[in-house]
């Protein structure tokens, strides 16, 4: 059992849970540190991750010490942990209850305890927060069931077999002891402004077998039988966790303001969707053949788009809608990491490879044998004169700076949207009235590009126009088609020289001051040694990098490379499709070595 420093335990001890509305952080102590309610990008009523004292939890573990192990069930997102003490073992199931036709109308968190061998004690708790001083939450009793309410969230305590519920204010306690083949139950249901439904044992039990099946036969549609499968099918796991499924966004993370570096001010919050982030998601998604979150993940990104066409924005929230203004939370912060924030000020930078995201989703899409409807074409191909007139100005960059500068990675991602546009013209997707026009720009790119952004002396692709600095992202060039040849092979060089420790590697020059290795790097840096040919390089990379994970096989947005303690918000949506992408681009190399790789 890992011992809280003032009441903090490393990122890495959190497994999640999630139910397609929101997610659930469980500590490997038994507590869950993080459950926003009723949506992931809600105001949380449990936040203790990154406000001990007044955030909120709950606790389920044994009252004497004990060692600790766990897993997921296989192919599912119902944690298992094992728990033993010198009295006895106990074997406890925490889930987020899924329904027989799909998600849930409450949500409805399950803690089962079984009982091992031997006799052990263990106790519970639920404890509500403040959500940052917003709200004062409030118990009562009513008809033999303990109702919390915080705010407009209002939660039925249901304890089966788990000892007498004892109310301490605005708490629920317990306490009881385990017996060989013992079971013991504890749920807590909650509703949105809305009756609360309590649910009885028996059909407790029965959302939790449905739970584990659904999850199961999900998995079970999971294509990859590749050299890395068990990492790449729990990744593609927890991207399942992260998929919003009132509306098919998939999310950044599901927590806000873990923080980039301890006690740093790089503190964000992601629970949007980025943009940026679903090329690589219709990636994967469709390497795997999960072609229902593939047409999900589309559908809301076209029709997040067409409502502020032709401006394209750098994220949105999970509804569609447009992030408001980013405000400072009253909490604490992660080991005293602040500022805690709700809401990302980046929203409304102008990120120029945003037009590239978009393209290359859609050319991943449409790539696959699917049809774009007519309204797309027009919108996509009003979007493409939108990037020509746009891929001279100054902008914010792939890693949301607060100096507009000439990015090389915008500037690659407006080439990118623009070969793709031309493709689609070429094949009769959208129409091709500037196609002309699209391909003329993205050759300037180029030429611009290989003239202003390229260092003779490092041989590489730098930050931006006008400097020596390096930048991991230059990477993805090899994924999208802008290089895979010498410049290329000169990049990789300079950055594992410059900005890789071991295999972890950081965004860009200087980071090593400000926070730590970006995991997402280290997988794009397989990808471009896939494409260069050096398989055997890549595949030992590889090899380090998806052993990366913690015990669960989760991944942070970083790593100090020092410590190996994961940093930033968690889990993280970038980095399991990185893996992913990765793994499946490997493969196919692999396995047809002198092929030419497809662009994009």
């Amino acid at each position: 059992m890992p011992d809280r420093d003032d009441g903090f335990v490393p990122i890495e001890a959190y497994a999640a849970l999630g139910d397609g509305r929101t997610v659930a952080l469980v500590a490997l102590d038994g507590r869950v540190d993080w459950w926003p309610l009723p949506t992931l990008d809600s105001p949380p009523g449990f936040a203790a991750i990154i406000d001990p004292a007044n955030g909120g939890h709950l606790a389920l573990a044994p009252e004497e010490p004990c060692t600790v192990a766990r897993r997921y069930l296989p192919d599912t997102n119902v944690l298992e942990t094992r728990y033993a003490t010198a009295s006895g073992e106990v074997r406890v199931l925490d889930a987020l209850a899924v329904g027989r036709s799909g998600r849930l109308p409450w949500s409805e968190l399950i803690r089962t305890v079984e009982g091992v061998t031997g006799a052990v004690v263990m106790r519970w708790e639920v404890s509500p927060g403040t959500r940052f001083e917003s709200v004062r939450p409030w118990t009562e009793c009513r008809r033999g069931t303990v109702l919390l309410h915080v705010g407009d969230q209002h939660m039925a305590v249901r304890p089966f077999d788990v000892g007498e519920p004892v109310v301490e204010g605005h708490r629920v306690t317990g306490t009881f002891t385990t017996a060989a083949g013992s079971r013991s139950t504890l749920a807590v249901t909650s509703s949105d402004k809305a009756p609360v439904f309590a649910s009885g044992r028996e059909d407790v039990e029965a959302h939790l077998k449905v739970t584990v099946d659904r999850w199961r036969e999900w998995s079970a549609s999971i294509r990859y039988d590749g050299r890395w499968a068990a990492q790449v099918r729990r990744s593609a796991v927890a991207l399942k966790l992260l998929l919003y499924t009132p509306t098919g966004a998939v999310a950044a993370a599901p927590t806000t303001s873990l923080p980039e570096r301890i006690g740093g001010d790089k503190n964000w919050d992601y629970r949007y969707m980025w943009v940026r982030d679903t090329a690589f998601t219709a990636d994967a998604l469709i390497s795997l053949g999960l072609y229902e979150e593939v047409q999900a993940t589309v559908n809301w990104l076209l029709g997040t788009v067409r409502r502020t066409a032709p401006e394209l924005h750098v994220f949105y929230k999970l509804d569609g809608s447009t992030p408001g203004p980013e405000a400072t939370l009253d909490a604490r912060g992660y080991r005293g990491s602040r500022p805690v924030r709700a809401g990302n000020g980046a929203a409304h930078q102008s990120q120029l490879g945003c037009f590239g995201d978009l393209f290359d989703t859609v050319w991943h899409y449409v790539r696959d044998g699917h049809l774009l409807d007519p309204d797309t074409g027009r919108m996509l191909a009003d979007l493409a004169d939108r990037c020509c007139d746009l891929w001279m100005t100054e902008d914010a960059g792939i890693w949301e700076l607060h100096t507009d500068r000439h990015y090389t990675i915008s500037k690659m991602g407006c080439w990118t949207a623009l070969d793709r546009a031309v493709r689609l013209a070429g094949i009769g997707e959208i129409p091709t009235q500037h196609a002309g026009r699209w391909g003329r720009e993205a050759a300037e790119i180029r030429a611009w590009v290989n003239e202003h952004c390229w260092s003779a002396r490092k041989n590489s692709y730098t930050l931006h126009a006008g400097t020596e600095d390096l930048d991991a992202a230059t990477l993805i060039a090899a994924q999208t088609g802008f290089d895979r040849g010498k410049r290329l092979a000169g990049t990789v060089a300079a950055v594992r020289r410059e900005l890789a420790r071991g295999p972890l590697v950081y965004r860009y020059t200087g980071m090593e001051r400000e926070e730590g290795c970006f995991l997402a790097c280290t997988f794009w840096l397989v990808s471009a040694l896939a494409e260069l040919g050096e398989l055997d390089d890549a595949h030992r990379l590889m090899d380090q990098a998806v052993a990366l994970g913690n015990d669960v096989g989760l991944l942070a947005e970083e790593m100090d490379p020092d410590s190996e303690e994961m940093l930033g918000n968690f889990p993280q949506a970038l980095s399991h499709l990185a893996l992913i992408n990765a793994a499946v681009r490997l493969d196919r190399r692999a396995e047809h070595p002198g092929t030419r790789p497809r662009n994009g």
